[in-house]
């Protein structure tokens, strides 16, 4: 098979439709016949599924491989991937922010330059002054703390070759960033300038961006550790000459300073980096007790595909 679509449902029931009818169009203009369509639904509490399971009845090359709960949206696409068997996949959300019919600048592009991987990038980053911030932050915090460097402002949508998307699933971490993990598995990639269009609303809250955030850079860097160790070790040699130059004008002039207020803001002020700090350790060792465990990442229920002759799916 030349080309597997991979998408993810959750709450996607009004765009499926349109999505797979134009992912379809875009699909045979380049491979004709030779392509399929995988959705994952990842525990959409929506029909979702229902719409999937109905186009799969009519449709040869839809593929459904369906959750047992929600999992999150990349580790929902890893698990597209793993189960799509073209020699080229090509990942897109379902909901239309990213056109399906961007699918034929990403071919060109891997056709011309040779890569194996080609990632979509925003022309300007969608959303609101706080969004566009917030989003800018994250990249340079990423790009500072890990050691790994990711493209600013990248979409979801990308097309890879098989080679590439079999290494990509050889890491066996259970929280996944998909974007540190594309970076890290290396090979030849392109970026291609892409305008993502803007939903009135969105299932991913500002809660679920900071988690992602947490979640990213403490997956691909140990430098908080770091910074905490060498924030400690100077503020010890800091108290230090402090506490000789106050003992030595006790002990020579036969003065205190005075100014117990600012004393006891800067004794809060420690207590709230000490526990930032063993919170963030924490963090690090849940990520360890996590890995340990091994266990999967997703669970399928069930692979749905279109009926055969003798009835089975």
């Amino acid at each position: 098979m030349k080309l597997s679509i991979v998408t993810t449902l959750y709450c996607s029931a009004p765009y499926m439709e349109e999505f797979h009818r134009r992912a379809s169009a875009a699909a045979r203009q380049l491979v004709g016949e030779d392509y399929e369509i995988v959705m994952v639904n990842d525990g959409s509490p929506d029909n979702a599924l229902d719409i999937a399971i109905a186009l799969t009845k009519s449709d040869p090359h839809m593929v459904v491989v369906d959750l047992s709960r929600n999992f999150g949206h990349h580790k929902a696409i890893m698990a597209g991937i793993s189960q799509a068997s073209g020699e080229n996949i090509f990942v897109i959300d379902v909901d239309l922010e990213e056109e399906p019919e961007l699918l034929h600048e990403f071919w060109h592009t891997m056709e011309s330059q040779g890569v194996d991987l080609v990632y979509g990038v925003q022309k300007s980053r969608k959303g609101g002054w706080f969004e566009r911030w917030s989003g800018d932050l994250f990249y340079r915090m990423f790009n500072v703390l890990s050691s790994i460097t990711i493209p600013r402002n990248t979409i979801i949508a990308k097309l890879m070759t098989r080679r590439f998307a079999e290494a990509l699933l050889e890491h066996r971490e259970r929280t996944i960033f998909l974007g540190g993990l594309i970076a890290l598995t290396g090979f030849s990639q392109a970026s291609l300038v892409c305008v993502k269009k803007s939903k009135p609303t969105t299932t991913y809250t500002f809660r679920h961006k900071l988690a992602q955030c947490i979640d990213s850079i403490t997956s691909f860097s140990a430098k908080p550790l770091y910074f905490f160790f060498w924030f400690g070790g100077a503020t010890m040699i800091i108290s230090f000459f402090a506490l000789t130059f106050l003992m030595a004008r006790r002990i020579l002039m036969g003065t205190t300073v005075e100014g117990w207020t600012s004393l006891f803001v800067i004794t809060c002020l420690f207590f709230g980096l000490t526990m930032m700090a063993l919170g963030t350790i924490g963090i690090y060792l849940s990520k360890i007790f996590e890995e340990v465990k091994v266990r999967p990442y997703v669970v399928i229920r069930q692979i749905l595909r279109y009926p055969s002759c003798d009835g089975k799916s």
